[in-house]
């Protein structure tokens, strides 16, 4: 059941800040029909604190605070403190044929460059079968480049916990992108769009992945959850803000 964290604010900590005046809120591309699995562009809701059915949050040492951005719509602000994470939380969530899509417009602040290693996440999906965690929208700073990068994940499973960060997709701060993604369990199949381009590098499949030498099995997915979590403490920033708008998920890829 989806529930409401009204009672639970006094463990949050307040949000540092709105979306600065100077940042172009996200083009806009479609709105939510009864087509889509799930889709917020929380333009319906009111300012402030989350307070709708259709979704659920998980959070620690962070807020999602529904805002206006400079182009006049509304875009959700995930805030977390160190290694905290706050979620938006699709439940009770089922893909057609075990296969879906999904879109959001993102804007990440500024990205983790310590500690060494730190892993952070943006969407997750997890579910009964094999492997217990996905995390097709995630990434890593890694100290040896240096660089922070976008990577595919998962947690659980025979594959076990990895990251597969690529140097070809380094990350981006303070610009809104198109993110989009796909899993389909007819082949284990993570694919990544980012600015509807495809990258290629990022992807998983029942053979390749980052993790050790065994199959990867997508789990049958019943619970999407999109924001931030940092896995790591001492972070510098100390802080992260991300905005996030035109959620979708998909029988189709949306396109951005």
């Amino acid at each position: 059941m989806r529930t409401l964290i009204a009672a639970t604010t006094a463990l949050l900590l307040s949000a540092a800040g709105s979306v600065p005046a100077d940042a172009a809120g996200p083009a806009r591309h479609g709105g939510c029909t009864r087509a889509l699995l799930f889709c917020e562009d929380f333009d319906r809701l009111p300012p402030g604190g989350p307070s709708t059915l259709n979704w659920g949050v998980d959070t620690r040492h962070g807020t999602l605070t529904v805002e206006r951005a400079a182009r006049h719509n509304q875009v959700l602000h995930v805030h977390t403190v160190d290694n905290g994470r706050a979620f938006l939380r699709v439940d009770d969530f089922a893909a057609p044929g075990g296969r879906f899509f999904g879109r959001m417009r993102l804007r990440v602040d500024a990205f983790p460059t310590a500690p060494d290693w730190a892993h952070f996440t943006l969407v997750e999906a997890t579910g009964s079968g094999s492997q217990d965690v996905v995390r097709p929208i995630g990434g890593q700073y890694a100290p040896t480049v240096p660089g922070v990068f976008w990577g595919v994940g998962a947690d659980g499973g025979p594959t076990g916990d990895w990251t597969n960060w690529r140097e070809s997709a380094p990350v981006t701060e303070d610009r809104w992108q198109c993110f989009e993604w796909a899993l389909d369990r007819a082949d284990n199949r993570v694919a990544v769009w980012i600015d509807g381009e495809a990258n290629p590098e990022l992807t998983a499949s029942t053979t390749e992945h980052g993790g050790n030498d065994v199959p990867f099995i997508l789990p049958a997915v019943d619970t999407v959850k999109i924001g931030w979590q940092l896995y790591q403490g001492d972070t510098t920033p100390g802080q992260f803000d991300v905005w996030i708008d035109d959620i979708a998920l998909s029988t189709q890829r949306l396109g951005c």
